[in-house]
């Protein structure tokens, strides 16, 4: 018979967190390790992630780094292997590594195109594929695919990136229907504008000002914020939720064009 220690170990959920070197990956890695759950962090930027392992300071036995990059199926595969060799399981998948390249249409070249879509596209296709397998060995699991509210409205420079993540948001419906038979809820999260580093980085006091007037709110969102809405779609507490998207905007989808003098009369 099994000892305690080793029943704990054999029945501890297992999640894997992708760009989980940073961000909302990071927070929401965080938030599997504060429930109790063992984490697998992977993220193609090595330095970062091993900075942000030895920061964590949890156990060996509770975390997992995974260098590898999810537009890359065979890098993806060792990836699940590893996982599958050290905690013999997988409860969770977050397909949360994503990037980025902003400019206008006219501007934005094949190469870059591809590539976002390579990676915000492509990854969570061939990171669930791979990871399908190690979730029946156990009955099944969640995936939650982060898009974003990119996905639901077109603004301008973001002709890859709002492409990607839309098709994102279809391939978690297709994903649902095709996976919930089997006993893996697929789901996504949709965040709006969130305090990451990127974002200080890049969003000027004026940028910043117009996303305050566009969410109701009247703030951005925190890493910590979406990581929880992923937690709970990742819980049993969402066993009955499948193929849905849930926007963590602080209301900046449902505004719709949201002019900002007759909200303020309105708040009067």
């Amino acid at each position: 018979m099994a000892s305690d220690t080793q029943l704990n170990s054999e029945t501890q959920k297992t999640a894997l967190v992708t760009g989980a070197a940073r961000g909302i990956g990071l927070a929401t890695a965080k938030s599997f390790l504060a429930d109790g759950w063992r984490v697998a962090l992977l993220d193609n930027d090595a330095e970062t992630l091993a900075a942000t392992m030895q920061a964590l300071g949890n156990s060996a036995d509770q975390v997992l780094k995974l260098d590898a990059d999810v537009s890359e199926p065979d890098q993806v595969d060792a990836a699940i292997a590893e996982v599958g060799e050290r905690f013999g399981r997988l409860d969770a998948l977050v397909n949360n590594a994503g990037i980025a390249i902003f400019g206008p249409l006219m501007e934005t070249s094949l190469e870059d195109w591809s590539r976002v879509m390579a990676v915000n596209l492509s990854g969570p296709f061939i990171c669930t594929k791979a990871a399908v397998p190690l979730m029946l060995q156990n009955g099944g699991g969640s995936v939650v695919n982060i898009t974003s509210i990119s996905s639901l409205r077109a603004s301008t420079l973001r002709v890859a990136y709002g492409t990607s993540k839309a098709g994102l948001a279809h391939l978690t419906q297709q994903q649902a229907v095709e996976l919930g038979g089997l006993g893996i809820r697929v789901n996504a999260v949709a965040p709006g504008p969130v305090d990451t580093a990127m974002a200080k980085k890049v969003h000027t006091p004026e940028i910043r000002a117009d996303y305050h007037d566009a969410i109701p709110l009247n703030r951005y969102g925190l890493e910590e914020e979406i990581a929880a809405a992923i937690r709970f779609l990742c819980s049993d507490a969402a066993s009955y939720i499948n193929g849905q998207m849930l926007s963590v905007d602080g209301g900046f989808e449902a505004t719709g064009i949201g002019l900002p003098t007759l909200r303020r009369d309105a708040e009067r």
